[in-house]
């Protein structure tokens, strides 16, 4: 198999860290974590937990970081040297990519996304902060993404829903492989528990429950409710992924 580079595109509050822990378990696979995190809390001035830790260990120049997300496939040797690592799997956050950001990389890499109901994002975004700008969220900065790759491949690139992976993973995972050219492999259905030292730093403000896990949660139908305020925000943010939801994988 050649090397391939998957960028895995996604909004926070989503199954992203799981989906980093399936890759990440494959024997051929090197996972990176948030590679662009650094420099958007340096430029955005973003209060997020461990921040100033994250841009002082992290890498701050943007151009920096596309060389790494471009380059970063060359095989590395598993321990004993027997095999190499063909798969270099990048969780990105959409709202990461900011605009001042070049995407001429994006035509060097595999990018996937990641989609998620707005409400559920929102449900869950706002225990961490009660006043989230549409921004934030990361729908709007999803759809220009996925055009832009569409726009400059010729093709569609693959989109999976969080809620179809929690409900039968292994056939969502199956068409996700089959589409981008590699073969499945079982190990993406289940992990050892704990940290990674591939995780960021800042995994421990937000990792605990991935950390905790064994493989991807079951599915469970919750109730919903978005604040008054907040749901003009939630339908713009459902135009887009109405838009990705319509042709995801299933």
């Amino acid at each position: 198999m050649e090397s391939i580079r998957i960028a895995m595109w996604s909004g926070p509050r989503n199954i992203s860290t799981a989906m980093m822990r399936s890759w990440g378990n494959r024997p051929d696979t090197v996972v990176v974590d948030e590679p662009f995190y650094a420099f958007y809390l340096k430029e955005t001035g973003t209060k997020h937990p461990g921040a100033k830790e994250v841009i002082a260990q992290g890498e701050t120049d943007w151009r920096k970081v596309v060389e790494q997300c471009r380059r970063n496939a060359s095989p590395a040797r598993t321990l004993g040297g027997a095999t190499s690592r063909k798969i270099f799997y990048q969780k990105q956050m959409t709202h990461h990519l900011l605009p001042e950001i070049s995407r001429d990389w994006l035509r060097d890499v595999t990018s996937c996304f990641l989609i998620r109901d707005p409400a559920k994002v929102i449900a869950s975004y706002i225990k961490k902060n009660r006043e989230p700008e549409l921004n934030d969220l990361g729908f709007v900065q999803q759809a220009e993404i996925f055009d832009f790759v569409r726009r400059h491949t010729g093709s569609t690139p693959p989109v999976i829903d969080a809620d179809d992976v929690l409900r039968d993973p292994e056939r969502i995972l199956r068409l996700l492989c089959d589409k981008i050219g590699i073969d499945f492999s079982d190990a993406m259905l289940s992990w050892p528990p704990g940290p990674r030292d591939t995780d960021g730093i800042w995994a421990k403000y937000w990792y605990a429950e991935v950390e905790r896990s064994a493989g991807f949660q079951p599915y469970r139908e919750r109730k919903i409710e978005v604040p008054e305020s907040l749901r003009k925000i939630e339908q713009r943010c459902r135009q887009r992924y109405e838009q990705l939801h319509a042709i995801r994988l299933r």
